[in-house]
């Protein structure tokens, strides 16, 4: 990477603005966010997909009622 001056580097995500029309696409089905995901679970098992974001396990997990 430093000999090819290549650099990897992060910034704000603008989420507000385009957050209204992708979660009403998600939700009606013409969306599909599980690429997103790398755990789904019930909502009953928040306490888990809290415990497997925070030991690594999982980087974003979808709750679902």
């Amino acid at each position: 990477m430093f000999a090819d001056n290549i650099a990897v580097a992060g910034g704000v995500a603008p989420v507000r603005p385009y957050l209204p029309g992708l979660l009403s696409d998600v939700l009606a089905g013409s969306l599909d966010a599980s690429a997103v995901f790398d755990l789904q679970l019930p909502m009953e098992k928040v306490a888990e997909a809290y415990a497997a974001m925070d030991e690594r396990r999982s980087i974003k997990t979808l709750l679902w009622p």
